[in-house]
C-alpha cells in the first residue's frame, strides 16, 4: 500500500482535492439553497478565493501566452493612458466634491487638511525631484476608493460592520480561557484580565493561520495588488502589507532575508509601515473598550497603500534597489511540526507583549498623573487653574484636530487624544476615547461644568481614524531594537532616519482621518424625533433620548408670562408635553423653569 501511495502520490492528491471540492460545491449549494442571505459571507469568501486561485492558475499557464498576445494594445494604451485616466479621475473628483459637500459642508474642511498634510509631508521630502508621483496618487487613490467603500456603500459598510462584529464574537470566546483561570469577577472588572487575555489569544490565532500558510497567501495577494499598481519593490510592498495584521517588529520578519540589503527607502517604507498601522493582536483589545471594530479595520486597511505613497513622497528611491523582481521574494511556512506546536508558541509569544502593554499602561499613566500635577502647580504659581498635558495638547494640536474634520467645538478633546497618542501611546488614547464614547451612549449631558463630556459621533469616526497607529515617541526604540536585532551592522543607518519615517506614520494616520471626514456620512440616527419620545422609557437616558430631547428643548417656546408652547414637529401633539416632563427630569434647560 505504501509503495502504491508513492508511486501514484500525484493522482491519489488530485482525486483527494477533487472530493473535498465536490464536497465543498455541495455544501456550498445547500447554503444558498436553505437561506441565501445568510450564506451570503460564503459567496463573498467563495468568490474571492475563485478569483485568486483562477488567476493564478492562468498567470502560471498563459500567462506568458497572454502578455504576448496582449502586447501591441499594451503599448498603445501607455501612451495615452496615464493622462487620460487622471484626467478623468481630476474631473470626477472635482464633480463628486461639488455635489456631495453642496449637502455636508464640512466635508470640504477635511480636504484641505488632506491638502495640507500632503504639501507639508512633500515640502519634508528628503529629494523632491525625485519623488515617483505614480505611488503617491496610487496610494492616495486606492485609500480613497476603499474608504468611499467601505464608509459610504450600504453594500461596503454592512461588510465590515458584519467582519467587525464576528470579530468581537470570535474574540469574546477568550472569557472562555481567562474566566477558567482568573475567575468571573476579575474579568468584569479588572482591564488587565479582560483585554489583555485578548492579545493573547489573538497572537495563538494567528500563529496557526501562519503555520497554516493563511496568512502568507493573504499578504502576499494584497501585497502584489499594491505592487502593480503603484510600482514599488516587493520587498517594502510586503512589509507594508503584513502590517495590516501584524505589528512594527513583525512585519520586517517577513522580507527578513532581504534587509541587510534593502536600499534606505524601502527600510524607510518598512518603517513607515510599522508606525502608521496596527497589529491585530492589540486591535482586539481596542475593541474590547468599545471602539468601532468597522472603524478599526477600515483604519488598519487603508493605512497600507497610504504608507506606502507617504513614504515614497518622503523618502524617494534615488539608489537601484536589488529586487524588483516578484520571484526574489519568498514566505517562507513556519518551522513548528504542528497545529498544536504552532498554538503553544505563539501563545507563548504574547507574554511578551502583554507584559509590554501591561508595564507601559503603568508607566505612562503614572507618568501622565505626574505631569498634570506638576504642570497645575506650576500654572497655579501665575493663577492658571487646572493646567495640565491634555490642556496643552489641546491648544497645539486644536489646528490640525479641525483640518482633520472635527467640528471646532470637539477639536480641543481631539486634540487632547492626539497629544496623548504621539507622546505617551495610542492605548491610553484609545481609553480615553472609549470613554467618551461611553459618556455619548449612555445621554450624559454633552457639556458639565464648562466642560465637554463627549464628542460627536462624527469626531469619533475621525479620531478613531487618527489614532490608528504606532506612531509614538516610545515606539522610536521599539522600531529601532528590533530592526537592529535584525541586522545590527545598518545600526546607524537605521537611526539615522527612524524620526523622519515617525513624522510620515504619524501623518498617515492623520491623512486617513482626513479621508474618514470627507466620507463620513451619519448612520442610525433617529428620524422622527417626536414619535421616538412618544414611545420611549426613560427609566435610563441614551444618546437618542438626549438628542430628541434637546431638538424638543429647541422647539419649546416660553413666554413672558411662562406658558409653554411647541413648534415644529412638535406642534399639536398631546404628548409634547409629557415628553417635555420626562426630558427635564433627566436634563436641565430653560423651558424647564416654565414646567407646572
Amino acid at each position: 500500500a505504501r509503495r502504491v501511495c508513492k508511486a501514484h502520490a500525484k493522482v491519489l492528491r488530485k482525486v483527494f482535492l477533487g472530493l473535498l471540492c465536490a464536497a465543498y460545491l455541495a455544501y456550498f449549494i445547500a447554503a444558498c439553497w436553505l437561506d441565501f442571505q445568510r450564506a451570503i459571507a460564503l459567496v463573498v469568501i467563495t468568490g474571492l478565493v475563485i478569483f485568486f486561485v483562477g488567476w493564478g492558475l492562468i498567470q502560471k499557464h498563459c500567462g506568458a501566452k497572454l502578455m504576448k498576445l496582449l502586447s501591441p494594445c499594451r503599448k498603445c494604451c501607455l501612451k495615452s493612458w496615464p493622462w487620460m485616466f487622471w484626467l478623468a479621475v481630476l474631473v470626477g473628483l472635482v464633480t463628486w466634491l461639488v455635489l456631495d459637500t453642496s449637502k455636508r459642508p464640512e466635508q470640504l474642511i477635511s480636504f484641505a487638511g488632506l491638502c495640507v498634510f500632503v504639501l507639508f509631508l512633500f515640502a519634508c521630502s528628503k529629494h523632491h525631484a525625485a519623488v515617483p508621483w505614480r505611488a503617491v496618487f496610487w496610494g492616495l487613490g486606492l485609500e480613497f476608493v476603499l474608504g468611499l467603500f467601505i464608509i459610504r456603500t450600504d453594500p461596503g459598510f454592512e461588510a465590515f460592520q458584519w467582519l467587525g462584529n464576528q470579530i468581537q464574537i470570535f474574540l469574546s470566546y477568550t472569557t472562555a480561557g481567562s474566566s477558567f483561570i482568573f475567575g468571573d469577577r476579575l474579568i468584569t472588572e479588572a482591564f488587565a484580565f479582560q483585554a489583555l487575555p485578548i492579545v493573547v489569544f489573538f497572537s495563538c490565532v494567528m500563529s496557526i493561520l501562519y503555520y497554516v500558510g493563511l496568512m502568507q497567501w493573504l499578504i502576499l495577494k494584497i501585497s502584489w495588488l499594491l505592487q502593480i499598481t503603484m510600482g514599488t519593490t516587493p520587498t517594502e510592498t510586503l512589509s507594508v502589507a503584513g502590517n495590516i495584521f501584524v505589528g512594527q517588529t513583525e512585519a520586517p520578519l517577513l522580507v527578513l532575508p532581504y534587509l541587510a540589503d534593502m536600499t534606505l527607502s524601502e527600510v524607510h517604507t518598512v518603517m513607515t509601515g510599522g508606525f502608521a498601522t496596527i497589529a491585530g493582536s492589540v486591535m482586539g483589545a481596542y475593541m474590547s473598550f468599545g471602539i468601532d471594530p468597522s472603524s478599526l479595520i477600515a483604519a488598519s486597511v487603508m493605512a497600507a497603500p497610504c504608507a506606502l505613497a507617504m513614504a515614497k513622497l518622503v523618502y524617494p528611491e534615488v539608489e537601484e534597489s536589488k529586487f524588483k523582481s516578484k520571484e526574489g521574494v519568498k514566505l517562507a511556512r513556519g518551522a513548528e511540526q504542528n497545529i498544536l506546536e504552532a498554538a503553544s508558541n505563539g501563545a507563548a509569544a504574547s507574554v511578551g507583549l502583554v507584559a509590554n502593554i501591561a508595564a507601559n499602561l503603568i508607566a505612562f499613566l503614572a507618568v501622565l498623573k505626574f505631569i498634570n500635577v506638576a504642570l497645575s502647580w506650576f500654572g497655579e504659581m501665575v493663577n492658571i487653574k487646572e493646567l495640565s498635558f491634555q490642556i496643552i495638547c489641546s491648544y497645539i494640536l486644536m489646528p490640525v484636530a479641525f483640518l482633520m474634520g472635527a467640528d471646532w467645538a470637539d477639536s480641543p478633546l481631539v486634540a487632547e487624544l492626539l497629544g496623548i497618542k504621539i507622546f505617551l501611546n495610542e492605548f491610553v488614547a484609545y481609553e480615553q476615547l472609549s470613554t467618551y464614547k461611553k459618556n455619548r451612549l449612555s445621554g450624559l449631558e454633552e457639556w458639565s461644568g464648562g466642560r465637554k463630556q463627549w464628542i460627536s459621533m462624527r469626531a469619533e469616526t475621525i479620531t478613531t481614524f487618527a489614532l490608528c497607529g504606532f506612531a509614538n515617541l516610545s515606539s522610536i526604540g521599539i522600531m529601532l531594537g528590533g530592526l537592529t536585532s535584525m541586522v545590527p551592522q545598518r545600526k546607524s543607518e537605521f537611526a539615522s532616519i527612524v524620526l523622519r519615517a515617525l513624522l510620515t506614520g504619524a501623518c498617515v494616520s492623520m491623512l486617513n482621518a482626513c479621508v474618514a471626514g470627507i466620507l463620513y456620512v451619519p448612520r442610525g440616527e433617529v428620524a422622527n424625533c417626536s414619535s421616538f419620545l412618544s414611545t420611549a422609557t426613560f427609566n435610563i437616558t441614551s444618546y437618542d433620548i438626549y438628542m430628541c430631547c434637546r431638538q424638543l428643548f429647541a422647539n419649546t417656546v416660553l413666554s413672558n408670562n411662562k406658558t409653554l408652547s411647541f413648534t415644529g414637529s412638535w406642534v399639536g401633539l398631546e404628548f409634547s408635553m409629557a415628553s417635555l416632563t420626562q426630558c427635564c427630569g433627566h436634563y436641565n434647560n430653560t423651558v424647564c423653569a416654565g414646567l407646572p
